[in-house]
């Protein structure tokens, strides 16, 4: 059985609020996940996340779009464990590696898939602010789909796309090969042991 995650974050602040360009220094508003064990999609709100802690140290793989470069350092404030120790599968920086630069989200999949995300991370952070949570989840669960789909694809495909600053849709291999069942010893690593 796959227990494979695919994760989003949206924050309660942006880096102009706390001076830099840290991820450390935002606060997580929400977690946004796709569970392929479940089948389902899920939020998990701040004061949810230890929920979210034990299945993320069991499952074979996360998968995200810059995970390491933003998701995981924001997330990393909050888990006692070594976020980055956990198999993880971040899209953008395979792109990077295999073309030597960013690439957005939303250029990757619509070359890939035809599709989009909703919004930009600015207006998650007014959601937030004005409370209004359900459209929070929403647009994060958007973001969880597309980097789903594109890392299907490239599971499937061997392959995503890209429109570059000229509009051409460039391929860039990406073989993924299946997760490595999870062979971690059924420990809570995120308990201060």
């Amino acid at each position: 059985m796959r227990t494979e995650i695919v994760l989003d974050i949206e924050t309660q602040n942006t880096f102009q609020d706390v001076g830099g360009h840290s991820p450390e220094l935002l606060q997580i508003s929400l977690i946004g996940c796709y569970f392929y064990e479940t089948d389902s999609y899920e939020t998990f709100l701040e004061e949810d996340l230890a929920k979210l802690w034990p299945r993320l140290e069991r499952s074979d793989r996360i998968i995200g779009y810059n995970l390491f470069g933003f998701d995981y350092p924001c997330m990393q404030s909050y888990y006692t464990g070594d976020l980055m120790k956990l198999p993880t599968i971040d899209i953008m920086a395979e792109i990077v590696k295999r073309i030597g630069h960013r690439v957005k989200l939303d250029d990757v999949a619509h070359a890939t898939l035809g599709i989009g995300k909703s919004g930009t991370g600015l207006m998650a952070v007014e959601y937030w602010r004005k409370g209004e949570i359900q459209k929070l989840a929403d647009y994060c669960l958007q973001d969880v789909k597309v980097t789903r789909e594109v890392y299907e694809y490239a599971m499937e495909q061997g392959k995503v796309s890209f429109f570059d600053r000229m509009g051409q849709k460039q391929d860039v291999p990406m073989p993924i090969a299946p997760p490595e069942p999870n062979v971690k010893p059924p420990i809570n690593l995120s308990l201060g042991i």
